[in-house]
């Protein structure tokens, strides 16, 4: 490991804040990370999620296999400097499209093969190569391969695809510790989908295997908020309270701010930027569909109680326009403003437990979306 520590800072029941120290520079705690797929936050230019504050971005190694492909990044030494982020990237792993890619993809004990979605080529996942795909991308912190365990699913096939998962987690580790240019800090993953006893029997080895950091997955797959919080209650007070905890893909608002209560420290989700495209505005009082024809003459700001530039400079009316016009702009603007929402949003959080008044918070948060 390069310089890589995460110190917990102040905790507020069971809402904690730290910091995530690495080479690339620090995360302040809880945190979100935008998700730049294969190099990019899309609508969103790189220099808009430095101006906005954010510490850490996600991109994902199978998608950047696919495209641009580990030459092209190695041309350009890493994929920081292919897309000029000058500050620490998460990778994960490509678990998730094991699950979400399930019609072009065979699992054995060795990995996973796959039929790429783009091209129909053949490439192989392997708990070993993830690794040193990871090292190449040049990862601040890197995910172990897993199984994400699709929902609904029974005890067996959970606890079948939880059993892999260790396995795979066992050899990613000790191929990791092997690894010469290896990067900052390697995470495991939780799975047992909503089996306690899975989800227990999963964190015990997970966390004997030595990570440095512990991510929840199988969650924001269709289990429903109450189920995931359930989840977490039983999960999270398992993990080492030294390290770093992670909700792999959650989430909505009301996720994050239930999961922080629960112990969470850093989450990613598409959401902001996959709404935004879609005209959906997260505001304090609530989400804006700008598709409505009632903000057609809405000369209001997007959010006028924001001093973001995007948020304060273009008409609900005129961004209403852009969407129903296609005009890829639209989705730019929305976007933009959303990241900042989660920015902010996830800011005032932190300040909130390091204040000891995270409980009013929460109470505010809900008052002004039940009054919106």
């Amino acid at each position: 490991m390069s310089g890589y520590k995460f110190l917990l800072k102040k905790q507020y029941k069971k809402a904690r804040t730290g910091i995530i120290k690495t080479s690339h520079g620090d995360i302040k705690t809880p945190a979100f990370m935008p998700v730049a797929t294969q190099g990019a936050v899309k609508s969103t230019p790189i220099n808009i999620i430095e101006d906005i504050g954010y510490e850490m971005i996600l991109s994902n190694t199978y998608h950047n296999i696919l495209r641009p492909g580990l030459k092209t990044i190695k041309k350009f030494k890493n994929l920081s400097k292919f897309m000029d982020w000058n500050k620490p990237i998460l990778t994960d792993s490509g678990g998730f499209q094991v699950m979400s890619l399930s019609k072009l993809r065979k699992i054995n004990k060795k990995g996973v093969i796959f039929q790429s979605h783009i091209d129909g080529s053949s490439h192989e996942l392997t708990p070993e190569n993830v690794v040193e795909t990871q090292n190449i991308i040049g990862s601040n912190i890197q995910m172990v391969l897993d199984e994400c365990t699709p929902f609904p699913t029974t005890y067996n096939d959970a606890e079948k695809s939880m059993r892999l998962s260790l396995e795979w987690a066992e050899r990613a580790r000790k191929t990791y510790l092997n690894s010469k240019n290896r990067s900052d800090a390697q995470f495991g993953i939780v799975q047992g989908s909503t089996y306690e006893d899975l989800r227990k029997k999963s964190a015990e080895e997970t966390i004997g295997i030595d990570f440095d950091g512990y991510a929840v997955g199988g969650l924001a797959v269709g289990e429903g908020h109450d189920k995931m919080i359930e989840v977490l209650n039983y999960t999270v007070p398992m993990l080492p309270d030294g390290k770093v905890r992670y909700l792999m893909g959650v989430g909505r608002p009301e996720n994050i701010i239930e999961a922080i209560s629960e112990g969470i420290d850093i989450f990613d989700c598409v959401i902001p930027t996959r709404e935004g495209r879609h005209g959906h505005a997260y505001c304090k009082s609530g989400t804006l569909n700008l598709k409505n024809k009632i903000f057609e003459d809405d000369k209001k700001p997007l959010d006028e109680n924001s001093n973001f530039s995007f948020s304060k400079r273009y008409s609900r009316g005129y961004i209403h326009h852009l969407i129903k016009s296609k005009e890829p702009l639209g989705g730019l603007i929305i976007s933009c403003h959303n990241l900042n929402y989660y920015k902010n949003f996830i800011n005032d959080i932190r300040l909130s437990i390091e204040n000891d008044s995270f409980d009013d918070f929460k109470k505010e948060f809900y008052l002004n979306r039940d009054s919106s």
